[in-house]
């Protein structure tokens, strides 16, 4: 049973077919005049647009990427260098991904900007107080407040965030790569002015991520070259993924709450909180992380005392399931999630458990079931028990 799909969830089937029908029929390069290149052009143009109506904004103001870390850069460190006139700061919430904390500290490097972490509370929500008083103290050029976080699933305030951020004439830069496709998400009505996000965090594919942006926003290209996504991001575009990402959105119906990706988040939750009072009855000295409510439905998280976190998964991994530990993008430092760290939660024996539709409850009670026993079987061998 995988379940990782926070890392990279499966290829969704329409994703797989449009990518094959797309790297077999259009070969042309979509900058070029001749036919191949025109049929390249219009089903580039296509899939833009329909990645406008699945998130919002308008067409012309989707940039493709090769990954939400490229999106993110070109946002975090971009936006430092196109807008000289804003406040030289940039904000981040203490629970961000670690593409945008090291982005944010490079662009604070190159371009004389300060970075201010502002700190979150026990589920990982970001203190809107400690926000409002940094915003009316000094200001900045960019907010960095992610959708859901990608450890412990915390939806962030964005209603506040945005509107705070709006009030201090600060761009609003949310990381959604753990929401769209799973809840609904609108550049609009989040209130953001950039937008990142990743095809493989809810089966569009590898390789293909997208920054939506509002009129507002000001950024700076990183990659330059030639004249592609409108001077925003040079080099060839990968159509075949653009098209896989583009048909999945579609497929998911990723903006409505009606849609196929709005039903599975209300199946998905409920087999997430089961899990979460499985794994507290499974074994003791355990804490469940982040809330009850207010969650992405798909992801679930969870420490235990007197147990390495590798070693969980391990043993994890033997008894059939697939999880990960630690920091989401530290598979080899051995570091503690900086997540947990910034929610004083424990950090021993940290695994997370990220799922798809197919996670059910009876799932979830067999995870639960080895987890105890894996967690018992761990601590009896370091004498703990």
């Amino acid at each position: 049973m995988y379940l990782d799909v926070a890392s990279a969830a499966p290829w969704h089937p329409r994703a797989r077919a449009a990518f094959a029908q797309v790297a077999e029929g259009f070969v042309g390069d979509p900058t070029r005049t001749h036919s191949a290149g025109r049929s390249a052009s219009d089903l580039l143009e296509r899939a833009r647009a329909a990645v406008a109506e699945e998130l919002g904004g308008a067409a012309d103001r989707v940039i493709f990427t090769g990954s939400a870390t490229e999106a993110i850069h070109l946002t975090v460190r971009g936006s430092a260098q196109a807008n000289r006139t804003r406040p030289r700061r940039i904000l981040s919430s203490a629970a961000e991904h670690s593409a945008v904390l090291e982005a944010a500290a490079a662009a604070a490097a190159l371009y004389d900007h300060e970075h201010v972490i502002v700190p979150v509370d026990a589920d990982g929500r970001v203190n809107t107080g400690v926000l409002a008083d940094e915003l009316a103290e000094a200001g900045a050029c960019l907010v960095n407040v992610q959708h859901a976080n990608h450890e412990v699933g915390t939806l962030q305030p964005l209603d506040t965030v945005a509107r705070l951020c709006q009030q201090a004439d600060a761009l609003l830069h949310v990381d959604a790569c753990q929401t769209v496709g799973r809840v609904p998400v609108s550049l609009e009505d989040i209130g953001a002015d950039y937008l990142s996000l990743s095809a493989a965090k809810f089966g569009g594919g590898r390789g293909v991520g997208a920054l939506l942006h509002s009129p507002r926003a000001r950024f700076q290209a990183q990659l330059t070259g030639d004249e592609r996504e409108r001077r925003r991001r040079a080099g060839l575009q990968n159509l075949p993924g653009i098209a896989a990402m583009a048909e999945t959105l579609a497929t998911l119906r990723a903006r409505s709450p009606s849609g196929a990706a709005g039903a599975e988040a209300v199946r998905a939750d409920q087999v997430r909180r089961h899990l979460r009072d499985r794994l507290t009855e499974a074994v003791t000295d355990v804490e469940v992380h982040g809330p009850t409510t207010g969650s992405a439905p798909h992801i679930a998280a969870v420490s235990a005392l007197y147990v390495e976190g590798q070693a969980l998964v391990e043993a994890l991994d033997a008894e059939g399931f697939e999880v990960h530990s630690g920091s989401s993008c530290a598979t080899t430092s051995g570091e503690p999630s900086h997540v947990l760290v910034a929610m004083g939660a424990l950090t021993h024996g940290h695994v997370r458990v990220s799922f798809d539709e197919r996670f059910t409850v009876e799932e979830a009670d067999r995870f639960a079931e080895a987890f105890g026993r894996a967690v018992g079987d761990l601590r009896s061998r370091a004498g703990m028990v």
